[in-house]
């Protein structure tokens, strides 16, 4: 193996708070290691079009702190085809880089890997997605300040709902997973979670309103957006057809959800995968995703990440059934 000496950094996919603080370790950790290292601007699609600038430590000063990506993201329809990513890799070569760390989620790793695998190219995932669904991973960067946004929005939801007698759906990320529903449903104290993973939660919820309407208390309902028997205005409208006398309000957070200052543990995720990702190619990986299991760092190959399906924790299902 030739001596790594240049190295880039990219964000793709959905912005996630800690992505920048990822972005800062992996700056400095590479320049300690005497490697120069650039970032990619707009994820793929910069790849593509060639947009690489050089990184200083200055340049990286004061963003640990901050949300969203200082190099962007945007889909790329182009390096979906096999044709683009050829583009992306003659950019890699003509502008000298040795190895590639790329900051997202599973849509972002699959393309990693192939260009990968295609080019036989070294690269390290780092796994920032606020749904936190990545096989091979506790946590992902973005999913602790996410729950912590959803929390302290349905807290101020709970005094109005509580104030009126009223029943609030609250729709949170997770299109295919209910990772965000199910914990900051939790932390919340919901007295019902809808999550994409469990079939069967509408009949509960109706066993549930039955009594709950007699009683005339409010209630939070947690709605993962991607719930497999109806979306949350279509399970709100049969509540309200079924239950006349609730007073239902849907309040859906969307992207209030992805945004503001990472929390703590956000920022130590994000610092400590970074260093792993340019450890990891410093020792030669390609093609693994750096990932935090048991408050350890992990490698687990990115083809695992893409094809693998990671499952919600069961004992919180079990605190669902026991609380709520």
């Amino acid at each position: 193996m030739e001596k790594m000496k240049k190295i880039a950094v990219l964000t793709s996919g959905g912005d996630a708070p800690g992505m920048n603080a990822a972005i800062r370790a992996v700056v400095r950790a590479g320049i300690a290691n005497k490697l120069d290292v650039y970032g990619v601007l707009r994820g793929y699609k910069g790849l593509i079009s060639n947009e690489f600038i050089k990184l200083k430590s200055t340049d990286v000063s004061k963003i640990i702190q901050t949300g969203g990506t200082i190099l962007g993201t945007a889909r790329s329809p182009e390096f979906r085809e096999k044709e683009g990513r050829t583009k992306a890799f003659e950019n890699l070569k003509a502008n000298k880089i040795d190895g590639l760390v790329v900051i997202g989620g599973d849509g972002s790793f699959a393309g990693a890997s192939l260009i990968s695998r295609e080019h036989n190219f070294p690269v390290i995932g780092i796994p920032g997605t606020i749904d936190n669904d990545l096989y091979g991973t506790d946590y992902t960067i973005g999913y602790d300040t996410a729950l912590n946004n959803v929390v302290d929005a349905v807290d101020k939801i709970r005094d109005t709902a509580s104030s009126h007698d009223r029943v609030f759906f609250v729709e949170v990320m997770g299109r295919e997973a209910g990772f965000i529903a199910l914990r900051s449903g939790i932390a919340c104290g919901a007295e019902a979670i809808l999550i994409p993973e469990l079939d069967g939660q509408v009949d509960k919820l109706m066993t549930f309103l039955a009594d709950q309407g007699k009683k005339k208390k409010s209630s939070i309902i947690m709605v993962a957006e991607g719930k497999k028997e109806g979306n949350t205005l279509e399970i709100a409208r049969l509540v309200e057809s079924k239950f006349p006398e609730l007073d239902v309000r849907v309040s859906i957070l969307g992207h209030i959800q992805r945004g503001g200052s990472p929390t703590a543990y956000d920022r130590v995720t994000a610092s400590r995968m970074g260093v792993a990702a340019v450890d990891a190619l410093l020792n030669d990986q390609r093609s693994i995703m750096v990932g935090i299991a048991d408050n350890d760092i992990t490698h687990v190959p990115l083809n695992k990440t893409v094809k693998l399906h990671k499952t919600v924790n069961p004992d919180l299902l079990d605190i669902i059934d026991l609380l709520i």
